[in-house]
C-alpha cells in the first residue's frame, strides 16, 4: 500500500508558515497530473510558472499546496515556503528517509546514464529496485524519481548539473550510500570555465555520502586515478589503469555483444554484455562493483548484465535496408565521440563504415578544436564517409578533408542529410548516427526511416 504523505510533518520539514493537517495522496508538480487529495507545488523555472496553475490545484481537491508567491487563492490551504524548488527537494528528501531504499548516485561527465541503467539491472537482479528514467536527472527530476518510491528496496539516481552547487544540492536530496563517479571530462566548459571546476562540481557528490561508504570511480580518468578521501572506502574500475580493484581482461566483440574476464577481488568471472565498445566495458565495471558493495551475487550479476538492454537512443542497433544504423543520439562529447568513432572503426561488417555527426554542445572555447579533433580521429582511423550538419559539424568536416578524409559532405539541413543517406546506405554497411541531445537528430533518423 502506497504511503500517504503526512501534511503536518511536511508543514514542519519545510519550515513552511503553518501546519495544515491531514493527509496527501502524492505530490504533484504538474498541473496536468492534479488529483483530489494530492498536494501541489508550484515550482517556478525560466519557462514556466506554478503558482498560475495554484487556483485551479485546489478548485480541483488538492488537499494543499506549496507556494512562494500570495495570490489570488485560498491562503488557508497554502504552505508558503521561501523556495519552492528547495521545499520540493525537501519533501523527496523526507519521503527517501521514509522509504529508506539502498541508494546508488551516479554522475559524471560521459556516461553516467549507461552506468546507471546497468547498475539498475545488476540491483534488479535480487532487489527491486527504482531507476532515474528518460531525463528526470536534474533540479526538478530527480525529487521527483525520489517521490515515485513505493517500497522499492534499491534506488539508482542518476545527477546532472548546469552548474556549481547542483549537486551538492541533489546528493543531499538522494542521501545515497554508494556514490560512483564515471569520469571527468569537458562537458559544460562553456558554463564551469574548466575542468578543474567541473571536477569540483561532480564531487559533490560527496555533500550527502555517509562517511565510510563506497566511492566508485573510474581509475582511467584523469582527476580520478589519484583521487584520495580518507572518509570513503574508494573502489576504483578500469581497463587500462593497473592498480585498479576491478578490471576487466581478454575483451572480444562478437556481433553485437562484447564478452570478458572482470577480474576483482572475489575472483575472475566470465561476463558478456550485449552491446560494443570498451566503454561499454567500463560501465558494466562499474555496475559490477556497485552491486558487490550490496552484496549481490556474482552469478545473479553475470546474468543481469547478459540480458541489459539501453535505455532511449544511445547505441541501439537498428536493422534498415540491409544496413545497420547505430542510433547513438541522447547526447554526445568529446570523449563519446572518439568512443563512438573507435568502436564503429573496430566492427567487422560486410560495407562501409559510415559516421552521421552534429554538434557537441556547451564545450565554450573549446568547442573549435574539440571538434576539429574529431574530425581528423575520423579520417585517422579511416571512416569510409564523415556526413555532418550543424554550425560545428561543419568544422569537423573541414578538420577531417585537411586530414586526409576523402569523402566527406556537410549537409546545412538534417532533411538534406536524410535524402542523402537513403540513398548513400548499401546491404552490409553500418551508419553510426551521434550529436548532442539537442541538435535532435532523432528527427533525421524519423526522416530516414520514413524512405523505406
Amino acid at each position: 500500500m502506497k504511503r500517504e504523505f503526512s501534511l503536518s510533518e511536511i508543514s514542519e520539514w519545510i519550515s513552511a508558515d503553518k501546519k495544515i493537517f491531514g493527509t496527501a495522496s502524492c505530490v504533484v508538480t504538474d498541473s496536468r497530473k492534479i488529483v483530489p487529495g494530492c498536494l501541489f507545488v508550484a515550482l517556478e523555472g525560466e519557462r514556466f510558472d506554478g503558482h498560475t496553475y495554484l487556483a485551479q490545484a485546489l478548485e480541483k481537491g488538492a488537499a494543499a499546496a506549496v507556494a512562494h508567491k500570495h495570490g489570488q487563492f485560498p491562503e488557508e490551504k497554502t504552505l508558503f515556503v521561501g523556495d519552492t524548488q528547495r521545499a520540493y527537494r525537501g519533501i523527496a528528501r523526507l519521503h527517501r528517509i521514509h522509504e529508506a531504499p539502498r541508494v546508488v548516485a551516479v554522475t559524471g561527465s560521459v556516461g553516467k546514464t549507461s552506468t546507471k541503467d546497468m547498475i539498475a539491472a545488476v540491483l534488479s537482479s535480487e532487489l527491486r529496485t527504482l531507476k532515474t528514467e528518460a531525463n528526470l536527472n536534474n533540479q526538478f527530476g530527480v525529487p521527483q524519481t525520489l517521490l515515485g518510491l513505493d517500497g522499492h528496496e534499491a534506488a539508482v539516481i542518476e545527477m546532472a548539473m548546469t552548474a556549481p552547487g547542483e549537486i551538492e544540492e541533489l546528493s543531499l536530496t538522494v542521501l545515497p550510500e554508494v556514490g560512483v563517479v564515471t569520469n571527468i571530462g569537458v562537458s559544460h566548459m562553456e558554463r564551469l570555465g574548466s575542468r578543474d571546476n567541473i571536477f569540483r562540481a561532480k564531487m559533490e557528490i560527496l555533500a550527502g555520502l555517509r562517511e565510510d561508504s563506497p566511492l566508485i570511480l573510474n581509475g582511467d580518468s584523469d582527476y580520478l586515478d589519484r583521487y584520495e578521501k580518507p572518509k570513503y572506502k574508494i573502489i576504483r574500475y578500469g581497463l587500462e589503469n593497473t592498480a585498479c580493484d576491478v578490471t576487466a581482461r581478454e575483451i572480444e566483440e562478437r556481433g553485437n555483444a562484447t564478452s570478458f574476464t572482470l577480474c576483482c577481488g572475489a575472483g575472475q568471472f566470465l561476463v558478456t554484455i550485449p552491446v560494443v565498445g570498451r566503454h561499454n566495458v567500463l560501465n558494466a565495471l562499474a555496475a559490477w562493483t556497485a552491486g558487490s558493495c550490496f552484496g549481490l551475487s556474482p552469478d545473479h550479476m553475470t546474468k543481469a548484465l547478459g540480458a541489459f538492454s539501453p535505455s532511449g537512443m544511445r547505441q541501439k542497433m537498428v536493422p534498415w535496408r540491409q544496413s545497420t544504423v547505430v542510433e547513438d543520439c541522447y547526447n554526445a562529447g568529446p570523449e563519446s565521440m572518439e568512443a563512438a568513432i573507435t568502436t564503429l572503426m573496430g566492427r567487422p561488417t560486410t560495407g562501409k563504415r559510415y559516421l552521421a555527426l552534429a554538434d557537441m554542445l556547451e564545450l565554450g572555447e573549446l568547442s573549435i578544436p574539440a571538434h576539429q579533433k574529431v574530425g581528423r580521429r575520423a579520417a585517422q582511423l579511416g571512416a569510409d564517409g564523415l556526413f555532418t550538419t550543424g554550425e560545428m559539424g561543419r568544422v569537423m568536416a573541414e578538420a577531417a578533408r585537411e586530414a586526409g578524409a576523402k569523402n566527406v559532405r556537410h549537409f546545412e539541413t538534417k532533411d538534406e542529410m536524410a535524402v542523402f543517406l537513403a540513398n548513400t546506405l548499401s546491404p552490409g554497411d553500418i551508419l553510426w548516427v551521434k550529436g548532442s541531445h539537442g541538435m535532435a537528430l532523432e528527427t533525421m533518423l524519423a526522416a530516414l526511416y520514413a524512405r523505406e
